[in-house]
C-alpha cells in the first residue's frame, strides 16, 4: 500500500481541489482501477467531503489534553491557583474562582499547588472523527471543535484510522489531504508516508512556503514532489520556482492553469473533474494522476499488504 499526502504551505493554494479531482479520477478510473481509500487530516477545515455525495458510516468522539476544573465546595479561595497559572486561565468572580476552559493548557500546575486538592483535570471534548462513503470508497474526516487545539493528535487519528483501514482491505493507495504549514499537524500528516505532494502558487510567498515544506518533509525522509498551481498568473514566478525545484533535485510533476470552472464547480458542490472534465484545470490534474501512478509502478503489481490490527499501525505520532 502506497501513501501519498498532499500538502501546501498555506491555506487557500488549491491543494483540496487537487485532492478532489485525484479522487474522482481514481474512483472513475476505468483502464486500471486502483484500490484506493482517502483521509481529509486537515481537521481544522475538513471541507474534502462536501465535493462529493458522500454516506456517513462511522463516528466517534476526540478527546485532546484535559482542561482543570475547580470545585466550589471544596475550594477556600485562597487564590494559590490564580497565582501559579502562567496561561490566565483562571479567573475571580466574586471572590469565587473557576477556570476558563478555553485558556486552560492542563499543565496541572493549579491542581498540584492547590492546598485543599480542590482542582482536578477532566478529559476534554476536542471534536469528532468520521468514516464516510463515496459509493465504493472510504472517506476518513474529522471537525475539530472551534476553540480547540489542533496539536496533532486528532491528525494522527484520523490517519491511523485511514491506514488500519486501508492495509486490512489490501488497498492499493492511500490518498492524503494534509494541512497546511509546516507545523505538528503536518509532522503528524507526513511521518511514514511514500511522497508529499506539495501544491504552491508562483509567487514569492509561494516560494518561501515550498522551501519550508521540502524541508519539512526531507527531515522526515520523505520524497517529494510539486504541483504548480496557477501557474499561468505570473509565468516569472513560475519558471522561478522550477529552477529553484530543479537546483533541489525535485520535480515539478504539475502544472494546473488558472480555471474559473474551479470555483464554479465547488460552489455547485461538486469537484472540477466531475463539473466540467474537458477544463484546463481537469486534464492537468488528470496529467498529474498519469505521474503519481507512474510514479508508484501502479501499473504493475503491487506487493501484498499484510494485515494489521487496530491500533497497530506505525509510523504515526501521537502528538
Amino acid at each position: 500500500m502506497r501513501e501519498v499526502v498532499v500538502l501546501s504551505g498555506k491555506g487557500g493554494t488549491g491543494k483540496t481541489s487537487l485532492v478532489a479531482g485525484l479522487v474522482e479520477l481514481i474512483r472513475t478510473e476505468r483502464e486500471l482501477p486502483i484500490r484506493a481509500g482517502f483521509a481529509d487530516v486537515d481537521v481544522d477545515a475538513a471541507n474534502l467531503e462536501l465535493v462529493f455525495s458522500s454516506r456517513l458510516i462511522q463516528e466517534e468522539q476526540f478527546f485532546g489534553g484535559s482542561v482543570a476544573v475547580i470545585d466550589s465546595d471544596l475550594c477556600l479561595g485562597c487564590g494559590r491557583c490564580r497565582e501559579v497559572c502562567r496561561f490566565g486561565a483562571v479567573v475571580n468572580e466574586h471572590g469565587r474562582y473557576r477556570v476558563e476552559a478555553l485558556l486552560c493548557e492542563g499543565c496541572g500546575a493549579c491542581e498540584y499547588q492547590c492546598p485543599e486538592e480542590a482542582i482536578n483535570r477532566t478529559r476534554l471534548l476536542a471534536g469528532k472523527w468520521m468514516r464516510s462513503s463515496l459509493g465504493g470508497q472510504e472517506l476518513f474526516h474529522a471537525d475539530l471543535l472551534p476553540g480547540r487545539e489542533n496539536s496533532g493528535k486528532l491528525v494522527a487519528r484520523v490517519r491511523e484510522q485511514a491506514r488500519e483501514y486501508a492495509l486490512n482491505q489490501g488497498l492499493d493507495l492511500l490518498l492524503v489531504d494534509g494541512p497546511p504549514g509546516t507545523g505538528c499537524p503536518v509532522h503528524s500528516a507526513v511521518t511514514g508516508a511514500d511522497l508529499v505532494l506539495i501544491v504552491t502558487e508562483p509567487t514569492a510567498a509561494g516560494l518561501q512556503d515550498l522551501e519550508r515544506v521540502l524541508g519539512t518533509a526531507a527531515h522526515f525522509d520523505v520524497p517529494s514532489q510539486v504541483c504548480l498551481n496557477k501557474v499561468d498568473q505570473y509565468p516569472e514566478g513560475a519558471e522561478q520556482i522550477t529552477a529553484f525545484c530543479r537546483s533541489r533535485g525535485v520535480e515539478v510533476i504539475g502544472r494546473i492553469p488558472f480555471d474559473r470552472r474551479v470555483p464554479e464547480a465547488m460552489v455547485q458542490g461538486a469537484n472540477v473533474i466531475a463539473y466540467a472534465p474537458e477544463s484546463g484545470a481537469a486534464q492537468a490534474i488528470a496529467d498529474i494522476w498519469g505521474e503519481i501512478k507512474g510514479l508508484f509502478k501502479m501499473e504493475g503489481p503491487l506487493e501484498d499488504s499484510e494485515q494489521v490490527e487496530p491500533g497497530a499501525a506505525d509510523g504515526v505520532p501521537s502528538g
